[in-house]
């Protein structure tokens, strides 16, 4: 679904009935655009509505720009030093001002996105068309609205829950985060059956299958902490012989290598200038931003860093030929002579073109700095634009195999953990883990340490810390500041969530989040 594929139906999902006065000729109906009455008549239209549907995930307030900022900025592995004060505030959980532009984006894209699965929901069943078509159809707009409201919970927790297309006067009750986690289960539940197992390519490609939903059907399971519930879904997608991690572990972060073996569910980007705006119309281009945002000095705009205790948790150890992790390389541009370790120097990553040092030539405060090279595209341009064809990788195999091991260890399964984390560690050559070396809380702390040489960056440490309760107490956030300073502003008990924008509580009558 790269290009123009997912734009199709934008028109025609953001439908407004209007009305004329007769004498009123400056306000005519045009007959040629579409209503809602004269659009969900045929099988092209349901097929069109989804892929409206899709381009929710193309959106500035979801994976195209500000998800990152809400999830892995507000992480204890990366920080912002952002000349915009209010988006530094809200990384650093000091944000006063509740409606500033990230906060409406994260908003408004992800019920706009939420407003289409309504559609697709209430207007398919009626169009004549193959009923297998059908199915999948409706599985994937309840798919999607799953996955829209399983960020909207993590962020917001107490959101408004609209099941049913909306209008102006419609104001849907808020409800609790259980039943918002309530609902997106329903939403997988209903869907998994109904998706195909896979899609041999072309338009199909990123369409969200079985597995996508058993994989999102686990990760709410664990994060509800219903061990049994997640190992079950996550037995369905590792059985399936569906996925396989990649040979290379950076084929998980380039263009070139998407929809691969170890993907699960992709937002497909694409940097072919279709009109060159952010907006959500046929014109709007489809490129990812993250890299522009994240680049370093002179190839972007340096909005997100990484803390030095990440590439130290690279360093514990090597491979089994004395290397350096090859993660560590391919997760972040840093300036290795200031990490001591008894490890060889890895191979030199060039940066945009040039060695560290080379490049930061200079300037004292960039050499000291760690920037994020995980989704960048300095494999192939010297500088980043607005426009990153890279797919993000929502959810990926390697993912699934430690979160399978994480729900089995909660289950006193340890022994069975085990392997599920080798494959994942044997992949970039470190050395297996010795069954029996483990007792349930060492390998709960093995466990922390894999995820964040495995998978920091990637939008999930946020999820991590929620899921293990280091957001839950001072004595942890206490741990957590020690780290990353931007902690010392965090409240327990109020941080956790972000507040709901202040129009939406002063029109509504929505209840604020706690401490807000």
């Amino acid at each position: 679904m790269k290009l123009h594929t997912l734009r199709l139906a934008v028109v025609a999902s953001s439908l407004l009935l209007t009305t004329a006065c007769e004498k009123d000729y400056l306000d005519q109906i045009n007959p040629n655009q579409p209503t809602t009455e004269s659009f969900w008549q045929t099988e092209a239209d349901a097929v069109k509505g989804i892929n409206a549907a899709y381009s929710g995930l193309q959106q500035l307030g979801t994976y195209r720009r500000w998800l990152h900022f809400a999830y892995d900025l507000r992480s204890d592995d990366s920080f912002s030093q952002s000349p915009w004060g209010e988006l530094a505030d809200f990384t650093r959980f000091t944000q006063a001002n509740y409606d500033f532009e990230v906060s409406q984006n994260l908003w408004r894209d992800h019920y706009r996105a939420i407003w289409r699965t309504n559609q697709v929901l209430a207007n398919v069943p009626a169009i004549q068309m193959n009923e297998t078509l059908k199915k999948r159809v409706l599985a994937e707009a309840k798919f999607l609205r799953a996955l829209y409201y399983y960020n909207l919970a993590a962020l917001y927790g107490n959101v408004p829950l609209a099941l049913t297309p909306s209008d102006p006067t419609n104001l849907p009750a808020q409800a609790t985060e259980a039943q918002v986690w309530e609902q997106v289960i329903a939403d997988l539940q209903q869907a998994k059956p109904d998706l195909d197992a896979t899609y041999s390519g072309g338009n199909d490609m990123g369409r969200a299958t079985r597995g996508a939903a058993a994989t999102l059907l686990g990760k709410v399971y664990m994060q509800n902490k219903q061990w049994a519930l997640a190992s079950a879904q996550f037995a369905e997608v590792i059985s399936s012989n569906q996925y396989r991690l990649t040979t290379n572990y950076t084929d998980n972060f380039r263009h070139t290598t998407e929809n691969n073996t170890e993907s699960i569910f992709e937002v497909q980007f694409s940097d072919a200038k279709l009109g060159g705006n952010d907006g959500d119309d046929a014109t709007s281009s489809e490129g990812g931003q993250r890299s522009q945002f994240w680049g370093v000095p002179g190839a972007g705009f340096v909005d997100g860093e990484v803390r030095p205790w990440v590439v130290n948790e690279f360093l514990q150890e090597g491979t089994t030929t004395g290397a350096r992790d090859p993660r560590l390389a391919a997760t972040v541009f840093y300036n290795r002579r200031q990490f001591t370790t008894a490890l060889p120097v890895d191979a030199d990553t060039l940066v945009y073109g040039n060695g560290f040092l080379r490049r930061f030539k200079g300037n004292a405060r960039d050499l000291s700095r760690i920037y994020w090279r995980k989704y960048q595209t300095d494999y192939y341009r010297t500088f980043e634009n607005f426009d990153s064809p890279i797919n993000h990788r929502v959810m990926r195999y390697a993912d699934v195999l430690l979160l399978q091991a994480e729900a089995l260890n909660e289950q006193n399964q340890t022994g069975n953990a085990i392997p599920l984390i080798n494959q994942v560690r044997t992949r970039v050559g470190l050395a297996p883990l010795t069954a029996g070396s483990f007792s349930q809380a060492s390998l709960r702390t093995q466990i922390m340490h894999e995820r964040v040489t495995e998978l920091t960056g990637e939008g999930l440490r946020w999820f991590d810390l929620k899921r293990w309760g280091l957001l839950d107490s001072q004595a942890s956030i206490d741990q957590l500041k020690a780290r990353d300073t931007d902690f010392n502003s965090f409240q327990v008990g109020r941080s956790r969530l972000l507040p709901i924008l202040q129009t939406e509580v002063d029109l509504a009558r929505y209840q604020q989040n706690p401490g807000w």
